[in-house]
């Protein structure tokens, strides 16, 4: 007698913090400033760090061209929810008693009002980011979890040293288009989401495929995942929710590590 087939648990059944419904204006501004103190120092953890370089900004709730980011200097384990500064488009501090990296808006501003939707924007220069950037190369298909980023990503594909003006930061917003990433030609990568936690889950993500595409090339010629498998793969993988569900591990494990954060 053959086995029934098991059937599909829905989402709403699993036993996962899904994303919030129902918060009012002040919760979800709380909600949103505590998990971008969490990522900030899971990039610690993982050594996504490097000086003064690095951010990650959440568009604040209720003001829609105003962003929380991390304080200038700070390092990233040092963040906390109290810590974080509010700015608008300009870079200009609204609330908090730190300055911020003006490098983080002359690319995530252009980048957050190109796509009203992107609720965070990550970016770090990470170790094997910078070196695919090197090459110029963009993510290929070769492992399912690569699959994510396939026809999902883009590669701005040119130098133009520090980010410091409107003009890179425009041309930046339109290559990455309404894709979910991209690699910055000689810098590192950027990655977006409708949360903190998809943003941040698709740069750890991307970083790692990153490291083990240039093993891949290293030991020999990596085998490419068909067209059709990867398409389906990145749609079974790909959306903002699977991004937030696989991220909830991390996020939990920072909180009870260092539940100083919150503060």
């Amino acid at each position: 007698m053959s086995q029934p087939t098991p059937m599909p648990i829905p989402v709403d059944r699993l036993r996962l913090a899904l994303p919030p419904e129902g918060l009012s204006t002040a919760e979800l501004r709380q909600h949103r400033k505590g998990r971008l103190a969490a990522a900030l120092r899971l990039f610690g953890r993982y050594g996504h760090e490097e000086g003064v370089s690095g951010h990650i900004t959440v568009r604040d709730p209720e003001f829609d061209d105003c962003y929380w980011v991390n304080p200038f200097g700070m390092a990233f384990a040092h963040v906390t929810v109290s810590e974080l500064v509010l700015v608008d488009g300009d870079g200009q501090v609204l609330e908090g008693r730190h300055h911020v990296n003006q490098a983080a808006f002359a690319v995530h501003a252009h980048v957050h009002r190109a796509r009203p939707r992107v609720v965070a924007v990550a970016h770090a220069h990470s170790t094997y980011g910078r070196a695919l950037s090197a090459l110029g190369h963009r993510l290929e298909p070769i492992t399912q979890d690569a699959c994510a980023f396939y026809e999902d990503h883009a590669v701005f594909d040119e130098y133009t040293g520090m980010f410091v003006d409107d003009s890179a930061g425009r041309r930046i917003a339109a290559a990455l288009g309404p894709r979910k990433g991209i690699v910055l030609r000689n810098h590192g990568l950027l990655t977006v989401g409708d949360s903190v936690d998809a943003a941040t889950w698709w740069f750890l993500q991307m970083e790692r495929a990153c490291q083990i595409q240039l093993a891949a090339m290293a030991a020999g010629k990596p085998i490419v995942i068909e067209h059709a498998d990867a398409v389906a793969t990145r749609t079974q993988i790909g959306s903002d929710l699977v991004g937030w569900i696989n991220y909830q591990p991390l996020h939990t494990s920072a909180v009870r590590a260092e539940p100083d954060l919150l503060s």
